[in-house]
């Protein structure tokens, strides 16, 4: 089997942007598909401005920002996607969406071979292989936010999902992207949410119920636990709607009271007020 240096990407917001930037940055050819021409634009912006960081931090050079931005282009038609071997989709956390995409990609794909990887942070996986005729090559590959700045990936197969495309997946994202890899069974959540999200449902309880105001929990879990972060700082980091999505599917799956989002968390994103990405969540910026 070839070496995948052929990578498409749907969806351009924080999550398919850093993808973009992590393949460009590895010297391979990538197409972003977004949804509109008006999304062009700023697809190609959330792109430069991760190499830009890049080049503040003397991580890359300029020269090396130019040619790993000219390797990327962006199209509003899947059908663009046609020669891809492996394609991300890194579109909302919302099943019927990715569920879409998936089919459309299934039809699209001219290499039977090719590798259908889903982004997402909490849908069991054997769920979006069933949009596809192709269950065996359809790969949960989760990145962190930020792309560029974590090292991890976790990588989830279905029952379906064949030993090969394990193997494929891993060797493109540990030996080209260079990150480091864990394996999670297909349960919702997969590792990573499945302990993280409880905990920061656990700071919105204690937020909404008057126990402490949110730069307290933070304060003490970064001064008091070494956490880099507090719990609704990073919740704003990650977008207050994505928590709650998370949320709801581990609860889906498991039916535990701890996974269910607080009315507090609930009425925020009803609201429009989901963290950094909006400007305002538990804390405001600029």
């Amino acid at each position: 089997m070839s070496e995948m240096r052929k990578v498409g990407i749907v969806g351009s917001g924080v999550m398919g942007s850093g993808i973009a930037e992590a393949c460009a940055r590895a010297g391979l050819d990538v197409i972003v598909a977004v949804s509109t021409e008006a999304s062009l634009a700023p697809a190609r912006r959330r792109v430069t401005e991760w190499l830009d960081r890049g080049l503040r931090r003397a991580t890359i050079t300029e020269a090396e920002r130019d040619a790993a931005l000219a390797r990327v282009s962006f199209v509003t038609d899947l059908a663009e996607l046609g020669d891809r071997q492996i394609v991300f989709e890194a579109v909302p956390e919302s099943e019927s969406i990715k569920l879409d995409v998936l089919g459309a990609l299934d039809k699209i794909l001219d290499d039977p071979d090719a590798i259908l990887a889903s982004n997402t942070s909490s849908i069991p996986i054997i769920r979006l292989a069933r949009a596809t005729s192709r269950p065996a090559q359809v790969i949960g590959v989760h990145f962190f936010n930020p792309v560029p700045a974590l090292p991890l990936v976790e990588l989830i197969g279905s029952l379906l999902t064949a030993d090969e495309t394990y193997a494929r997946a891993e060797s493109f994202v540990a030996g080209t992207l260079g990150k480091q890899v864990i394996r999670s069974q297909d349960r919702a959540g997969f590792v990573v949410n499945a302990l993280l999200i409880p905990f920061l449902l656990s700071a919105v309880r204690m937020v909404e119920s008057g126990f402490a105001r949110a730069d307290v929990v933070d304060r003490g879990m970064v001064l008091g636990c070494s956490h880099p972060m507090g719990p609704l700082k990073l919740a704003d980091l990650i977008g207050l709607d994505t928590v709650a999505s998370i949320a709801e599917a581990l609860y889906e799956e498991f039916k535990e009271p701890l996974y269910t989002p607080p009315p507090l968390l609930l009425r925020m994103v009803e609201g429009g007020l989901l963290g950094k990405k909006t400007g305002r969540g538990f804390y405001e910026y600029a």
